[in-house]
């Protein structure tokens, strides 16, 4: 009987021991998998700040082009430069993004969108102006970066969805609420978003 026991205790710590490893195993490649999906989305998110500053990069040159025509309507210059304002005062740490820092980023940057599809619409109003060698090298660089930034915000989604699938699934979602791993916000489609800018005739 007392042999029988040392073996059953030596059987259930064996079993112990064998748990203990499984459980460190997948606990370390769910972790690693977890770091290497997040920083995936946050070199996706990185992407996506770069087109939008590249697009903000641009309203100095159109302020300078536009002031040159002195019967330009000011008022709509001026909440375009306003609208630029306000998009790159925000600043966003992506390691702890969230669904109300994306929504208060998008609105912002929609109403920048929203301020320069005013400005261009006034601007066919305006024939030596929409002729402007600087002016149409602002359109061609423009529609480059709008068509940029959805391409790149579809990345950044598609990256984000995979991460958050990835927490989300069982058992993952137990490792992942106890190592802090929290769920990203996507961007949401906006109207018009699939087409590409068509405020420019020839």
């Amino acid at each position: 009987m007392k042999n029988k026991g040392c073996l059953s205790a030596g059987t259930i710590g064996i079993a112990l021991l064998i748990i203990v490893g499984v459980l460190f195993f997948w606990g370390k490649n769910g972790y690693n998998n977890f770091v290497a999906q997040e920083q995936k989305v946050d070199a996706k998110w990185a992407n996506v700040q770069t087109v939008y500053q590249k697009r903000a990069n641009l309203i100095p040159n159109l302020e300078r082009t536009v002031k040159s025509y002195s019967k330009f309507e000011q008022e709509t210059l001026t909440k375009v430069v306003e609208a630029r304002s306000k998009a790159t005062s925000i600043n966003i740490d992506p390691s702890n993004l969230t669904e109300a820092d994306m929504v208060k980023f998008q609105a912002a940057q929609g109403e920048l969108s929203g301020a320069l599809s005013r400005l261009m619409a006034v601007v066919e109003s305006y024939p030596n102006l929409k002729a402007d060698q600087q002016y149409i090298n602002f359109q061609r660089e423009y529609i480059a970066i709008e068509n940029s930034i959805r391409t790149e915000t579809v990345y950044y989604n598609d990256a984000a969805r995979d991460y958050n699938i990835s927490i989300k699934q069982f058992p993952n979602n137990i490792l992942a609420n106890f190592t802090n791993f929290k769920e990203k916000p996507l961007f949401k489609a906006q109207a018009g978003a699939e087409n590409a800018p068509s405020v420019f005739t020839e």
